[in-house]
């Protein structure tokens, strides 16, 4: 299934892409998507209920951020082989955990916005994971049975905010606009294999990121697995699994992100999204 959040921003619909290309209003069975309405217990009763009687939701509304909201916004940095490289970084021999503020959560199309005094935007592309059952403990061979679904994020960054400022890279990570997020939450059933999956992005039609979930240094299986050590994973909890090669942070020139530039963005299977870049108090 893929599923969505479709309206007005505050007001929006949680629906299911039916087969006949339609969306599904689904606000009488789930209330909305977080939490809870996104476990494997919900998912399975979205499949068994009858969605051809359900309501249409007229074609063109606004896709919001795929849930409503998230338990934690988790994080793993550096978990790409070459993304390491062109950052001049040690490959970890541990995933590198850090959170972005929930409140950072976008829709996939809404306008990011580059914060007051933010002199480095960046982008990161990145596998999201929708986590569909209180996890802790969890072994790699049965880490991916407690995923939901997955979607696409852009990680967006403040460089400087995120190494020049003391404490942790939360503060780069989570203005406002800076977690978008969908279109869909496409089931785990749909993805068979999250490690061979085509990730991109693009700067004003300038390809800057093309790569491929197979050159992650942990696995989708691994980094659950790990983080169930450390911490309680929740349904509704979204992990953001680190972005490959090709962020502005290690080309040369730094050429960072400027308001009315335009981030287009996708992974095989799970969709694209497309943002203008705006400026604070614009």
């Amino acid at each position: 299934m893929k599923l969505l959040r479709v309206g007005p921003q505050g007001s929006e619909k949680p629906a299911v892409l039916h087969e006949d290309g339609s969306y599904r209003d689904i606000s009488g069975l789930v209330g909305d998507l977080a939490g809870d309405t996104v476990s494997l217990r919900s998912l399975d009763a979205i499949r068994a209920s009858d969605l051809s009687g359900l309501p249409i939701i007229a074609a063109g509304a606004r896709i919001g951020a795929c849930v409503a909201s998230t338990p934690t916004f988790h994080c793993v940095g550096l978990n790409y082989t070459q993304h390491a490289i062109e950052a001049k970084m040690t490959i970890p021999t541990e995933p590198i955990l850090f959170n972005k503020a929930a409140s950072a959560l976008s829709g996939p199309y809404d306008p990011v916005i580059r914060p007051k005094d933010s002199q480095q935007l960046d982008y990161e592309v990145e596998l999201g994971v929708v986590i569909g059952e209180v996890t802790e403990h969890v072994s790699e061979a049965d880490a991916l049975s407690r995923v939901a679904g997955y979607c696409v994020i852009n990680d967006v960054s403040e460089r400087d905010f995120q190494a020049k400022r003391l404490g942790q890279w939360v503060k780069g990570k989570s203005a406002p606009t800076f977690g978008p997020t969908g279109p869909w939450i496409v089931t785990a059933d749909e993805i068979p294999d999250p490690q061979s999956l085509r990730c991109w992005l693009s700067i004003n039609g300038e390809m800057r990121q093309d790569s491929n979930t197979s050159d992650m240094i942990f696995s989708v299986a691994e980094c659950i697995s790990y983080m169930s050590r450390f911490m309680r994973l929740m349904p509704g909890d979204l992990i953001a699994t680190g972005t490959p090669q090709g962020v502005v942070l290690g080309m040369e020139g730094q050429p960072w992100v400027q308001p009315g530039d335009v981030m287009a963005l996708g992974i095989d299977g799970l969709g694209e999204q497309k943002q203008d870049v705006v400026d604070y108090g614009a």
